[in-house]
């Protein structure tokens, strides 16, 4: 069983200190992770972990980092063969700075160049093709996910979107299957501020009506509310100790694919999948530490 990913690939740097400095502060940091990131990338990771034939569409520069992304992403299982290389341009960036209160600020740096593109997306149109479900970033350019959509749909493959405008549109919404949305996200959708389950089920219920089979959203940062035609299912964040909220929606992406490709129910493929949201946020850094046996003891 083979899923694609299309996404953002980058360095991503990890610093932890203390607490974050004010203007003309330094702060001594404590921990220092260099690591393969960025969300497509991170969702890759966690599909390899699973067990799943994982490709990733993205793009990278040309340049040493570059190099050290590619070998980590293919020493995980993950099949690099579509992420292009933009001459002269430099790798996408990402440092996030995480406080002793689990507080996290990013600095990002993602060139236009490491923009996947419809072209980028085309070469891959085999692959996407050939695939049971592919996954795609909407912070890509939204003509990128409306081609990769298309090409999935047309072969009857899942496509399982992640993020929301302005890459959103309806046309995209009626080449797709799953969306998910985190609490930022999913207000975009709704218009409105989302403070309660119910507001998150009413957002999700209009989204199904749009043409989705399934609505994933922040349910005002007490939990994720899972939306079908049928009905919806509200499940709670875990009593666990957050240390740094990144990758959280990575890992439950990855994890719900994973599963709902596996043949798993609706009820089982949620609760594995905020299962390894949990799993996630108890260590710092977006790269998922995922295994079937680990997801099998929160469930």
């Amino acid at each position: 069983m083979s899923v694609v990913v299309i996404g953002q690939v980058a360095r991503d740097l990890v610093l932890r200190v203390p607490e974050a400095p004010g203007p003309g502060q330094s702060a001594n940091v404590r921990e220092r992770r260099e690591v393969l990131g960025g969300k497509g990338a991170n969702q890759a990771v966690g599909l390899a972990q699973l067990g799943m034939h994982v490709a990733l569409v993205g793009v990278v520069g040309d340049d040493g980092t570059a190099d050290r992304l590619l070998s980590r992403a293919e020493a995980d299982g993950i099949d690099v063969s579509h992420v292009a290389r933009r001459p002269s341009a430099e790798t996408a960036l990402i440092v996030d700075v995480l406080d002793d209160s689990g507080q996290w600020r990013y600095l990002e740096h993602i060139p236009e160049e490491t923009l996947v593109t419809p072209r980028d997306v085309f070469a891959a149109s085999g692959l996407i093709r050939s695939a049971r479900a592919v996954v795609v970033q909407l912070q890509e350019p939204p003509e990128a996910a409306l081609e990769a959509a298309r090409i999935a749909r047309a072969a009857g493959v899942r496509v399982v979107l992640d993020g929301a405008p302005g890459g959103l549109t309806e046309e995209l919404l009626a080449h797709a299957d799953v969306l998910r949305a985190d609490r930022r996200e999913a207000e975009l959708l709704a218009h409105k501020e989302i403070t309660s389950v119910d507001d998150a089920i009413e957002a999700g219920r209009s989204l199904v009506e749009r043409g989705l089979s399934l609505a994933v959203l922040d349910a005002a940062g007490v939990g994720n509310v899972f939306v079908t035609r049928r009905g919806h299912e509200f499940l709670p964040l875990s009593d666990v100790e957050v240390v740094d909220s990144t990758g959280a929606g990575d890992a439950l992406v990855a994890t719900l694919t994973y599963a709902l490709v596996a043949g798993e129910p609706l009820p089982v493929a949620a609760r594995l999948a905020v299962a390894a949201s949990s799993l996630t946020v108890q260590h710092p850094g977006g790269r998922p530490r995922l295994s079937r046996a680990a997801l099998s003891a929160y469930t």
